[in-house]
């Protein structure tokens, strides 16, 4: 894992936020190359979950939620943690999720030299919410001036179902997508990106009859595994948990937790909850308005039950790192063994889809060439020109930021071999490192083919 973090912050995926100034604990900033592969996902998970289908439509609720919102939903005194103190060190713990090696206290006994356990305090909940004022006007004691950071997109889907629902003109069933951000006041954040106190939601509430909700909470399992593989992170390395009784939130009559085989164990990447229909219930209770659907056909009044597929985007980048870092060693030209890093992303999320490298930057007609493919594909893909070192040292720093593609200009491609090979490129593969003559006039539309 030390090795992936350390990739991440060398080639610009991952930074630690406010590192200038050591760093601000459970926040990450994404860097150029973190940045286009977490576009790369979120595009992909919008297109197939909501492009791509008649029953879904999206929304983008704000950051900033009503306290009235999540009074309803239970979030206000109710969404907490257990912590507990060590009365020596003052570390902080999460008491559900304590290991063996965190009790050992950092204050060692006076004149002594062997290790000491820390000592607990009791149990006490701790509000994972950001809570904050709005208005110029806003005093200190004035709770109508209270506002939170959301701690989840869920509930300015539900609290906006109606709106979406009249102006939309769907029908049961239907589900409302949204991608944003979310904050929650994490006690340890920790496991790089894995637990943070800001991160991002890839999330769907699928309205339904609840006849259907079980029937559907199966099939929503099925659609978000075959994603996965998709975006290439295999079944081998998924595992679904059936929740069981007892261990699932009260208003769940039904979850599964879709994990991944992280470097630091099995952990949860994404979460399928048959939800009931208690967050419309809340809402329709505290508002006190009507927010009921009414089935024409069968003349039938409800409130909907939900199923929720809800993804952490972040958590999903980290994955896609782990499975796609590759170390395989290799012996050169002159026999000497050599390590080659590289990230096996697939095609379609990888930050940059193609490396050009005119062969000699000496050589302006390599390098007119290659600007000019430069130009051609960028209007269609990310691509990045490279003229610095040698041909070999370029393939690596591309592998090494998972690259599937690369394009070298040469001297047959200006027709010194003949003209056979004239105005044709070297296509090189990134994972079996083949090459292949490719004409130019040919290229996008078979790169195209191969990043889709």
């Amino acid at each position: 894992m030390e090795e992936i973090v350390s990739l991440c912050k060398r080639r610009g995926f991952i930074f630690q936020s406010a590192d200038l100034y050591g760093g601000l604990n459970g926040c990450w900033d994404y860097g150029p190359l973190g940045t286009e592969l977490k576009r790369n996902l979120k595009d992909y998970w919008w297109r197939k979950m909501v492009q791509e289908r008649e029953d879904i439509v999206g929304m983008d609720g704000s950051i900033l939620n009503h306290q009235a919102v999540l009074t309803a939903s239970g979030h206000v005194g109710g969404f907490s943690d257990p912590m507990v103190d060590c009365k020596i060190c003052k570390k902080r713990y999460r008491a559900d999720q304590i290991e063996p090696e965190d009790l050992i206290c950092s204050e060692k006994k006076q004149g002594k030299k062997e290790e000491r356990l820390c000592e607990l305090t009791e149990e006490k909940d701790f509000n994972l919410m950001f809570k904050t004022k709005m208005g110029a006007s806003a005093s200190d004691d004035d709770p109508n001036a209270v506002a939170y950071l959301r701690p989840e997109t869920a509930q300015s889907i539900f609290s906006q179902f109606k709106n979406v629902l009249d102006s939309s003109r769907q029908k049961i069933p239907f589900g409302i997508a949204q991608i944003g951000k979310a904050f929650r006041n994490e006690i340890n954040p920790r496991n790089f990106t894995f637990r943070s106190r800001e991160f991002e939601q890839m999330e769907i509430e699928y309205f339904c009859h609840p006849d259907d909700a079980l029937a559907l909470c199966d099939e929503w399992l099925e659609t978000r595994l075959s994603f996965y593989e998709e975006i290439g992170i295999p079944r081998t390395q998924l595992h679904v948990l059936d929740v069981p009784d007892g261990e699932r939130a009260h208003y769940s009559a039904k979850t599964y937790d879709i994990e991944y085989a992280f470097p630091f164990g099995i952990q949860e990447l994404e979460g399928v909850a048959y939800r009931s229909n208690y967050d419309l219930t809340q809402h329709k209770t505290h508002s006190g308005k009507p927010i009921e659907y009414f089935d024409e056909q069968a003349g039938e009044k409800y409130l909907p039950h939900v199923i929720e597929p809800s993804a952490g985007c972040d958590r999903t980048i980290l994955a896609l790192i782990c499975e796609a870092y590759d170390q395989e060693e290799l012996t050169n030209d002159k026999g000497k063994v050599e390590t080659r890093t590289v990230l096996r992303f697939k095609p379609s999320m990888a930050p940059i889809k193609v490396g050009i490298f005119p062969l000699l930057k000496k050589n302006a007609e390599q390098v007119k060439i290659a600007k000019e493919i430069e130009r051609e594909l960028s209007s269609y893909m990310n691509v990045f020109y490279d003229e610095a070192g040698a041909v070999g040292r370029r393939y690596r720093r591309q592998d090494e930021v998972g690259t599937p593609y690369c394009l070298t200009i040469d001297f047959d491609t200006l027709g010194e071999s003949g003209d056979e090979l004239k105005n044709t490129v070297t296509l090189r593969h990134r994972d079996s490192m083949e090459q292949e003559r490719v004409a130019i006039e040919d290229l996008l539309p078979k790169l195209l083919k191969l990043i889709k």
